[in-house]
């Protein structure tokens, strides 16, 4: 059942997605980026921001090496054959095999508990960071509010920009902490909207950590159940659950590879 917080969460987060345009002028280069930080920290301040997460929405910087990696998203374009292959498929499936035969109790009582097996969790925590091996070098709020400001995709991550400065004012994040170029982070890669509103803590210690492993994979877990995940049905492409794959991330090549590696770390 979901806790009052979750529904506050849940509810500002919604209202941050579906309500007036940001007042805010985007913008294609750093020059207009200091203007914007100023009108959005009013906007975030009406979504429920408070004081750290603004304080930190103040020291972002405009972060180019985020717009190079947005302009140039080239292995999402390869066939499936090339996309394994550079992703290295045959490496995360031995891996994930590995990690699930040591440690089999923790992904069945995850099953048992959000429907999703074991090989579609170990394959997206190995393709995201080579199962936490990099989890990325880029400061998160700079690079998720860099990409709120840029035109391009404005409306998909000013949700997202919003909800990192939420993940600071709660302590799970600060203005430094250091994620992937899109501004993801943790173990699974949870854009912060999506931390903030599926994170759940795994472990028991009374707060969610994404750069824990066991809090990742409970809030990966999560996040596919509330998307629409059917226990037991099957995930390969044409079926059920293939549907909620495309949730995780939008590019077909990277559905068909998830796909294929869980059912081979499954067996």
């Amino acid at each position: 059942m979901p806790t009052l917080k979750s529904l506050t969460v849940t509810a500002t987060l919604c209202a941050a997605l579906a309500g007036p345009a940001i007042a805010a002028q985007c913008g294609n280069n750093a020059g207009g980026f200091g203007a914007w930080k100023t009108a959005f920290a009013a906007e975030a301040q009406r979504a429920g921001v408070k004081q750290r997460g603004l304080d930190a929405l103040a020291n972002a910087r405009y972060a180019t090496d985020t717009i190079k990696a947005d302009r140039n998203q080239k292995s999402f374009k390869y066939s499936l054959d090339k996309f394994m292959q550079v992703r290295g498929a045959p490496a995360i499936v031995s891996q994930g095999r590995k990690r699930k035969a040591r440690n089999a109790g923790f992904y069945a009582a995850l099953e048992r508990q959000y429907g999703v097996p074991a090989g579609v969790l170990l394959a997206i925590h190995g393709m995201e960071t080579g199962f936490g091996g990099f989890m990325g070098n880029s400061a998160v709020v700079s690079a998720i509010t860099t990409l709120a400001y840029d035109c391009r995709r404005s409306g998909f991550f000013t949700p997202h920009a919003i909800g990192a400065l939420m993940l600071v004012d709660r302590g799970s994040i600060t203005g430094n902490t250091k994620g992937a170029k899109h501004g993801e982070l943790g173990h699974t890669q949870f854009l912060p909207g999506n931390a903030l509103r599926y994170g759940v803590d795994g472990d028991g210690n009374g707060r969610v950590d994404l750069y824990n492993q066991t809090d990742a994979m409970a809030s990966t877990a999560n996040f596919l159940r509330k998307k629409g995940w059917r226990p037991g049905a099957d995930y390969q492409q044409g079926q059920p659950n293939f549907n909620v794959i495309k949730q995780w991330n939008a590019a077909t090549v990277y559905q068909q590879a998830i796909a294929i590696m869980a059912a081979q770390i499954d067996g």
